[in-house]
């Protein structure tokens, strides 16, 4: 876990850093008690392009793919994505806000990106995960909360019911250690 340590200004050193523009400040005295996980492949179903650090980093190209057309405008990010090789990416410091729930809620609390991590699987909602991203998750999820006051790891289907439906059922929620009811 010594390796996926978060550090002072909120980088993990196991990740390699992609910073995205896409974030903005926290709001004051809120701290990070939610990690939300996702699931996202570009494009659906496939794995393995640059096209999540292109959509992250607002370098996505429109005529690349057809599906690419529509989304190429958001500006959207998370703190972390893990690759299906396990290899981890982080383009947000968890000490700011990333743009990755969008309309949300939690337990009464709206805009959960106010005072959530997101973490990002490749993946989709109809194929299984890859044990190496569920080793990596689990190494992450714990260092996140060395550093940070978590009390719930969830699903953005938990706090976007109806709008969202990943990470999915094929997500393995043991498999990272945290119990589903």
């Amino acid at each position: 876990m010594i390796e996926h340590a978060i550090d002072a200004d909120g980088w993990c050193a196991a990740a390699r850093r992609v910073d995205s523009p896409n974030r903005d400040a926290r709001p004051d005295d809120t701290a990070v008690s939610l990690i939300v996980l996702h699931s996202i492949s570009l494009p659906p179903g496939d794995f393995g392009g640059p096209w999540i650090e292109h959509l992250f980093t607002n370098r996505l190209d429109p005529s690349a793919h057809p599906y690419f057309f529509d989304i190429s405008v958001l500006r959207v990010s998370s703190h972390f994505v893990v690759r299906r090789d396990g290899e981890l990416l982080q383009f947000v410091s968890t000490l700011e806000r990333a743009w990755h729930s969008g309309v949300s809620s939690w337990q009464g609390r709206s805009r959960c990106n106010d005072f959530s991590v997101g973490i990002e699987f490749e993946g989709c909602n109809v194929l299984p995960f890859e044990a190496a991203q569920y080793a990596r998750a689990r190494a992450l999820i714990g260092a996140l909360r060395q550093r940070h006051p978590i009390a719930d790891v969830v699903g953005h289907s938990d706090v976007a019911p109806g709008r969202k439906t990943d990470p999915g059922a094929c997500f393995d929620w043991s498999a990272v250690g945290i119990p589903r009811p």
